[in-house]
């Protein structure tokens, strides 16, 4: 199967106006409509709204509704022009010099200048973002003058440019820094401003029209906009069937049928890998899992095909390894490495010294999860002598807590880089967000800066020979990329977004 295929599962059947809950409009008004109002169903409520400390993927939305990014990304991953008008490297890559509109203010009037956009970007480098380490090698960014930015980086960093379309490239009003509200009110230059009266902390958030607005009302396609966390996947089921949002993330592919007679098409697309991420690979929490044969055992120990059928009911592709099809670091062969194989599993715990259930791994368990998936991984790691306890965190906790080193182990479902490098970034380096406990590895470490600073052959070699050391190395235990599914009312058309968890704003398209 195919990486970001995007299938059509039922095309959208002729409805009623749908009751919206909570609102009075009725969902998804239609094109120029005067009161249309777009609701989204997401599975987090929104972290932070201050830029500097901003997660993407799934709170994707919350961002794109009230900031803009300095460059934008194409439904396909293309680079587009958006703050930032054109952009060039010098002959290394190690500066980038971009050139700004000079037409925008931010929600509060604070007009938006080079100057504002190298604070966001150094603010960003030292927050506390799970993407922070996107930002790694950015030694200085600068104003030249109100219009033109100097980016300087220590080394290259081959995602910049798509980086600069996600979180890293969110402007924020400079007034707002440090501000009691940064966190609660956003001030920034997008579409739309937070309806703090409407808006419920946590559960629900209502955007309306920002007046200032600089860009095109493509951009402003709804005169409100509602975003509802759910918090599980029957809540989110139970709001497809009633017809109570537009657009949504299907976290149980099982349900795919009760969608469709629903009346929604389903739109789906292979963005992320889904798995255990061994966190204590130098066993300091979890001695076990310092001895890489018990990491090891844990990929023998799990059956990936059974878990793809009965937790994804068949919509993915079984894999071992962490990097996308679409990665030069992706090596087919990897996926052979562990077969299921509960005998081999229980010889190398033996090996390695540890008992029956002399072992029990402690780990987060999230309702943004199907439960099937916890007790069938569970089960089949208790066959090997391997306990698992569970501890259940809420969905305001559940990734705060996995990131700020609680857990030595988690079941995740974590974002596949369509590149090499964001991958690397986002998990594999000590700085890395998803390298909650900071693991360093000086073969990790060697290859990764080839992979920056090589030419293309290297770089593509690097790669191939980092993925097979992590796999051998069994930092991950993967089991499969899931066919992540979207899906959209019959008044909503929607284009799915390469690399991100949800489809992005201006890609949500009224009939």
């Amino acid at each position: 199967m195919k990486l970001h295929l995007r299938r059509n599962l039922a095309a959208a059947a002729a409805a009623a106006a749908l009751a919206l809950a909570g609102c009075s409009a009725s969902a998804g008004s239609g094109a120029g409509s005067g009161d249309s109002t777009l609701t989204l169903g997401l599975i987090t409520p929104v972290t932070t709204f201050d830029a500097a400390d901003a997660s993407w993927a799934n709170e994707s939305p919350y961002m794109q509704a009230v900031y803009d990014t300095l460059l934008h990304a194409a439904p396909d991953g293309a680079i587009e022009p958006w703050l930032a008008t054109s952009w060039s490297y010098n002959a290394d890559k190690t500066v980038l010099t971009m050139k700004l509109r000079n037409d925008v203010v931010f929600s509060d009037g604070t007009k938006f200048t080079a100057e504002a956009a190298a604070e966001n970007l150094l603010r960003f480098r030292d927050g506390t973002s799970p993407q922070a380490a996107y930002l790694a090698s950015l030694k200085d960014a600068k104003a030249l003058n109100a219009t033109t930015l100097e980016i300087d980086l220590s080394q290259p960093n081959p995602s910049l440019l798509s980086f600069l379309t996600q979180n890293c490239g969110l402007m924020e009003s400079p007034k707002d820094f440090g501000s009691k509200t940064e966190s609660t009110v956003p001030d920034g230059s997008g579409p739309y401003v937070l309806d703090q009266k409407d808006t419920v902390v946590g559960s629900t958030y209502v955007f309306t029209p920002n007046p200032r607005y600089w860009g095109p009302k493509s951009q402003q396609r709804y005169s409100r906009l509602v975003m509802i966390d759910y918090q599980s996947p029957t809540a989110m089921l139970n709001a497809i069937k009633g017809g109570q949002i537009n657009v949504g993330t299907l976290i149980d592919d099982n349900e795919i049928d009760q969608v469709k007679a629903a009346g929604y098409t389903i739109y789906g697309e292979d963005l992320n890998f889904f798995g255990l991420i061994l966190f204590d690979r130098a066993g300091t929490m979890t001695k076990a899992l310092g001895d890489v044969r018990v990491r090891q055992a844990i990929n023998y120990a799990l059956d990936r095909t059974a878990l793809l059928k009965a937790v994804g009911d068949g919509y993915g592709q079984v894999t071992e390894q962490i990097f996308a099809p679409t990665s030069t670091a992706y090596d087919k062969s990897l996926d052979s490495t562990y077969p299921y194989d509960p005998a081999k599993a229980k010889q190398l715990l033996s090996e390695a010294g540890y008992a029956p259930g002399s072992i029990t791994l402690t780990e987060p368990e999230s309702s943004g999860f199907p439960p099937a998936a916890y007790s069938l991984i569970q089960q089949e790691l208790i066959d090997v002598g391997i306990n698992v306890n569970y501890v259940q965190e809420g969905n305001a906790t559940f990734l705060p807590d996995a990131l700020a080193g609680k857990y030595s182990s988690m079941l995740m479902q974590l974002k596949a880089g369509p590149t090499t490098w964001e991958t690397v970034s986002n998990a594999l380096l000590p700085t890395s967000g998803w390298n909650a406990l900071h693991y360093a590895s000086s073969t990790v470490t060697q290859l990764a800066h080839t992979i920056q600073s090589g030419s293309s052959a290297e770089a593509a070699a690097a790669a191939k020979q980092l993925n097979r050391y992590i796999v051998d190395q069994a930092w991950f235990a993967p089991l499969y990329y899931p066919e992540q599914s979207f899906v959209s009312d019959a008044h909503t058309t929607l284009e799915t977004q390469v690399g991100n968890a949800y489809p992005y704003l201006w890609n949500i398209t009224p009939k």
